[in-house]
């Protein structure tokens, strides 16, 4: 199965903004954050997919390094991501499961549109790629796509999630309930505002390495850590930042 990497059909909606319009089963809608491709068209959903999650809290996975993220990347530094195992259970080990498998590892960020989002976990960098692994059920939850949440990109269908997922650079409320939201970044959000920009970027940045803190994976050295052509100069992201409305 071809998947899909669109251009947005934008529609007014809340702050003034033009925000994508989401997918829906007729063939003339477009999607608005493109998703990962499954190794074959028919691949069936996993077994973890069907089964009853078990119940977490958050005291148990707030800041327990089983559950966070380290994704290393070529824009110069380390960016932590709280994973959200209560909401999303199938979605965490999925990208848990790739992260120590080392499927992350070197793979670029495809899709960047300032202002919007930065999508990656696609190997062959085209936003037609994929894991072997079975696309997942759908987990969509109340986690809302702010700034710093991380969420699994898919195509039309909302069980077509598999390995590629996207990091917020502003709010885009109209993603939420329609894409599966797993996490959000808690530190180092000014390495992902340093990713090259475009569809796809003319360079491409890319994720040197992706690790499940309670692995204590070192960073890789610096010279790892940098691109031919240097990132745009940033500023430490705040709470506040991450948490403002859209700016007009």
């Amino acid at each position: 199965m071809k998947m899909i990497i669109r251009p947005m059909v934008l529609t007014a909606l809340a702050f003034g903004l033009a925000l994508p319009a989401m997918a829906q089963e007729a063939p003339a809608t477009t999607d608005p954050v493109a998703a990962a491709a499954p190794a074959t068209e028919a691949a069936p959903a996993t077994d973890t997919a069907t089964e009853a999650a078990p119940t977490i809290k958050p005291e148990q996975y707030l800041g327990n390094p089983e559950y966070m993220l380290n994704l290393d990347l070529s824009t110069g530094g380390r960016v932590v991501v709280q994973l959200y195992p209560d909401v999303a259970p199938h979605h965490v080990e999925r990208v848990k499961q790739l992260a120590r498998a080392g499927f992350y590892d070197g793979v670029k960020f495809h899709r960047v549109i300032d202002g919007f989002m930065a999508q990656t976990g696609d190997p062959t960098a085209t936003g037609q790629g994929g894991s072997e692994l079975p696309d997942l059920k759908a987990e969509f939850n109340d986690t809302p796509h702010l700034r710093g949440t991380v969420s699994m990109a898919r195509a039309q269908s909302p069980d077509s999630a598999n390995s590629q997922f996207f990091i917020m650079l502003q709010p885009r409320f109209s993603l939420d309930h329609n894409y599966t939201a797993f996490g959000r970044v808690v530190s180092g959000m000014q390495f992902v505002d340093a990713v090259h920009k475009g569809e796809p970027p003319a360079v491409m940045s890319r994720m040197v390495q992706v690790s499940v803190a309670a692995d204590n994976k070192p960073m890789p050295p610096a010279s790892m850590l940098t691109e031919d052509q240097p990132a745009k100069p940033t500023t430490d992201i705040t709470a506040d930042q991450l948490n403002a409305p859209i700016q007009r």
